[in-house]
Protein backbone atom coordinates (compact mmCIF):
# COMPACT_ATOMS: atom_id res chain seq x y z
CA UNK A 1 0.00 0.00 0.00
CA UNK A 2 1.38 3.39 -0.99
CA UNK A 3 0.27 6.83 0.07
CA UNK A 4 1.32 10.28 -1.01
CA UNK A 5 0.42 12.50 1.92
CA UNK A 6 0.22 16.23 1.31
CA UNK A 7 -0.16 18.79 4.08
CA UNK A 8 -2.76 21.23 2.84
CA UNK A 9 -4.33 24.55 3.76
CA UNK A 10 -7.35 23.32 1.79
CA UNK A 11 -8.30 20.54 -0.58
CA UNK A 12 -11.27 19.39 -2.60
CA UNK A 13 -12.49 16.75 -5.03
CA UNK A 14 -14.98 17.33 -7.83
CA UNK A 15 -16.59 14.75 -10.11
CA UNK A 16 -18.34 15.90 -13.29
CA UNK A 17 -18.24 19.49 -12.02
CA UNK A 18 -19.82 18.64 -8.66
CA UNK A 19 -17.76 19.05 -5.50
CA UNK A 20 -17.93 15.81 -3.47
CA UNK A 21 -15.30 16.54 -0.82
CA UNK A 22 -13.84 19.69 0.68
CA UNK A 23 -11.57 20.36 3.67
CA UNK A 24 -9.60 23.17 5.24
CA UNK A 25 -6.32 22.49 7.03
CA UNK A 26 -5.36 18.84 6.99
CA UNK A 27 -4.13 16.23 4.54
CA UNK A 28 -4.96 15.06 1.07
CA UNK A 29 -3.98 11.40 0.85
CA UNK A 30 -3.48 9.80 -2.55
CA UNK A 31 -3.76 6.06 -1.89
CA UNK A 32 -2.57 3.18 -4.05
CA UNK A 33 -3.21 -0.51 -3.36
CA UNK A 34 -0.97 -3.36 -4.47
CA UNK A 35 -2.20 -6.89 -5.21
CA UNK A 36 -0.68 -8.36 -2.02
CA UNK A 37 -2.03 -5.66 0.30
CA UNK A 38 -4.54 -6.49 3.00
CA UNK A 39 -6.04 -5.03 6.17
CA UNK A 40 -2.70 -5.30 7.98
CA UNK A 41 -1.14 -2.65 5.73
CA UNK A 42 -4.31 -0.52 5.88
CA UNK A 43 -4.28 -0.54 9.70
CA UNK A 44 -0.59 0.34 9.93
CA UNK A 45 -0.92 3.13 7.36
CA UNK A 46 -3.99 4.65 9.06
CA UNK A 47 -2.18 4.70 12.42
CA UNK A 48 0.96 6.21 10.87
CA UNK A 49 -0.90 8.94 8.96
CA UNK A 50 -3.07 9.99 11.92
CA UNK A 51 0.06 10.46 14.05
CA UNK A 52 2.48 11.75 11.40
CA UNK A 53 3.96 14.94 12.87
CA UNK A 54 4.07 17.27 9.87
CA UNK A 55 2.18 20.30 11.20
CA UNK A 56 3.91 23.25 12.84
CA UNK A 57 3.81 23.89 16.56
CA UNK A 58 4.07 27.31 18.28
CA UNK A 59 7.84 27.32 17.59
CA UNK A 60 7.24 26.65 13.87
CA UNK A 61 8.66 23.11 14.14
CA UNK A 62 6.95 20.18 12.44
CA UNK A 63 5.88 18.60 15.69
CA UNK A 64 2.08 18.21 15.52
CA UNK A 65 -0.06 15.48 13.99
CA UNK A 66 -3.38 15.60 12.20
CA UNK A 67 -4.97 14.52 15.49
CA UNK A 68 -3.19 17.31 17.39
CA UNK A 69 -4.47 20.05 15.08
CA UNK A 70 -7.91 18.44 14.73
CA UNK A 71 -7.47 18.52 10.96
CA UNK A 72 -9.45 16.73 8.29
CA UNK A 73 -8.42 14.38 5.50
CA UNK A 74 -9.48 13.55 1.98
CA UNK A 75 -8.58 10.11 0.64
CA UNK A 76 -8.34 9.70 -3.12
CA UNK A 77 -7.79 6.25 -4.59
CA UNK A 78 -4.95 6.44 -7.10
CA UNK A 79 -3.80 3.26 -8.86
CA UNK A 80 -1.22 5.29 -10.79
CA UNK A 81 1.01 5.20 -7.70
CA UNK A 82 1.89 1.70 -8.89
CA UNK A 83 2.97 2.83 -12.35
CA UNK A 84 5.95 1.00 -13.81
CA UNK A 85 7.91 3.16 -16.24
CA UNK A 86 11.08 1.07 -16.58
CA UNK A 87 10.42 0.13 -20.20
CA UNK A 88 9.28 2.57 -22.83
CA UNK A 89 7.35 5.76 -22.26
CA UNK A 90 3.91 4.42 -21.53
CA UNK A 91 3.36 3.44 -17.88
CA UNK A 92 2.23 -0.07 -17.04
CA UNK A 93 -0.16 -0.51 -14.14
CA UNK A 94 -0.01 -4.29 -13.76
CA UNK A 95 1.50 -3.88 -10.28
CA UNK A 96 -1.67 -2.15 -9.02
CA UNK A 97 -4.33 -4.27 -7.35
CA UNK A 98 -7.40 -4.99 -9.48
CA UNK A 99 -10.56 -3.04 -8.54
CA UNK A 100 -12.17 -6.00 -6.75
CA UNK A 101 -9.26 -5.98 -4.27
CA UNK A 102 -8.44 -2.27 -4.22
CA UNK A 103 -11.90 -0.75 -3.80
CA UNK A 104 -12.86 -2.57 -0.57
CA UNK A 105 -9.38 -1.98 0.86
CA UNK A 106 -9.57 1.75 0.15
CA UNK A 107 -12.96 1.81 1.89
CA UNK A 108 -11.49 -0.10 4.83
CA UNK A 109 -8.55 2.31 5.06
CA UNK A 110 -11.02 5.24 5.23
CA UNK A 111 -12.93 3.47 8.04
CA UNK A 112 -9.68 2.85 9.93
CA UNK A 113 -8.57 6.48 9.56
CA UNK A 114 -11.94 7.64 10.86
CA UNK A 115 -11.59 5.18 13.77
CA UNK A 116 -8.29 6.91 14.63
CA UNK A 117 -10.33 10.10 15.12
CA UNK A 118 -9.65 11.79 11.78
CA UNK A 119 -12.71 13.28 10.01
CA UNK A 120 -12.26 11.84 6.53
CA UNK A 121 -13.92 12.51 3.19
CA UNK A 122 -13.30 10.69 -0.08
CA UNK A 123 -13.36 10.88 -3.81
CA UNK A 124 -15.07 8.10 -5.75
CA UNK A 125 -13.23 4.91 -6.65
CA UNK A 126 -12.63 4.69 -10.40
CA UNK A 127 -14.11 8.10 -11.17
CA UNK A 128 -12.43 10.82 -13.21
CA UNK A 129 -11.82 13.39 -10.48
CA UNK A 130 -10.53 16.92 -10.30
CA UNK A 131 -8.42 17.07 -7.14
CA UNK A 132 -7.48 20.53 -5.94
CA UNK A 133 -4.65 20.67 -3.43
CA UNK A 134 -3.34 23.82 -1.76
CA UNK A 135 -0.13 22.15 -0.59
CA UNK A 136 1.13 23.87 2.54
CA UNK A 137 4.90 24.17 2.79
CA UNK A 138 5.00 22.36 0.44
CA UNK A 139 5.06 19.20 2.53
CA UNK A 140 4.65 15.96 0.62
CA UNK A 141 5.50 12.58 2.16
CA UNK A 142 5.61 9.19 0.44
CA UNK A 143 4.64 6.28 2.73
CA UNK A 144 4.74 2.60 1.87
CA UNK A 145 3.57 -0.27 4.05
Amino acid sequence: MRAVVQRVKQGSVAIAGERVAEIGQGMVILLGVGPEDDETQAEALARKIARLRIFSDADDKMNLSLLDIKGDAIVVSQFTLYANTRKGNRPSFVQAAPPEIASPLVDRFVELLRAQGVPTQTGEFGADMLVEIANDGPVTILLEM
